[in-house]
């Protein structure tokens, strides 16, 4: 296939860049040239948030195969849904079963729980606009004085009528680089136009909120 194509948009953004065409391979390998370069830049442990979802599991299963020093490497689920670990719908487990066998450490996300600054924040979006499980109608803030919380997205998604427990917009601000992996024309043309400062859907939120990069799969 044609080699990824990247778009740096100065509208209104100048930390974004769209990268265009790549496939999971390529993904995954980005995120392991980042992953490690924060494992090189110290001796201590390193913390990454990931999305679950259909998309982010291909890519996944082929950052784990990769020669990283797993064992200094803490994954948090950027949100789950409120079941066991062991039920279909988890986010948790699912990622558990991946990275673990390759020595990371994931974490069960809990409302008590004290959240590290993330090397990298990865993150899907909804064409609802919702990033983690962050919905429109939960009225998420950049302000929120909590890290974690758990929410109901309303209305509840009929292939996942759970509710959710979620890293809040602070949480996934508090990050070295945020990226998104979107796929289809319909979230692509809601993640544009919360660039463009056209709409106050939890993504522009977020984006309106960053400072560090921002890079965009498409």
């Amino acid at each position: 296939m044609p080699a990824p194509r990247a778009l740096c948009y100065r509208r209104r953004m100048d930390n974004l860049t769209i990268i265009e065409g790549a496939d999971d391979s390529a993904i995954a390998e980005w995120i392991g040239d980042a992953l490690g370069a924060a494992l090189s830049a110290t001796g201590g442990p390193v913390a990454i948030t990931v999305p679950g979802g259909s998309t982010p599991f291909p890519i996944l299963e082929r950052l784990a195969a990769m020669q990283l020093d797993w064992s200094r490497v803490t994954v948090w689920p950027g949100d789950d849904r409120v079941v066991p670990e062991d039920h279909p719908a988890s986010n948790t487990g699912r990622i558990r079963t991946l990275l673990e066998p390759a020595g990371a450490e994931v974490v069960t996300l809990t409302e008590m729980e004290a959240v590290p600054r993330f090397a990298i924040a990865w993150l899907g979006m909804g064409e609802d606009g919702h990033v983690a499980s962050l919905f429109p109608n939960t009225d998420p803030r950049t302000d929120d004085p909590s890290s974690i919380r758990r929410l109901t997205p309303d209305p509840l998604p009929p292939e996942a009528p759970f509710d959710r427990i979620s890293l809040t917009l602070p949480a996934l601000l508090a990050s070295d680089r945020l990226m998104f992996v979107i796929r289809g024309e319909a979230k692509r043309a809601v993640f544009e136009a919360a660039v463009r400062g056209e709409h106050d859907l939890p993504v522009a939120r977020l984006l309106g909120a960053a400072s560090q990069p921002v890079t965009c799969f498409t």
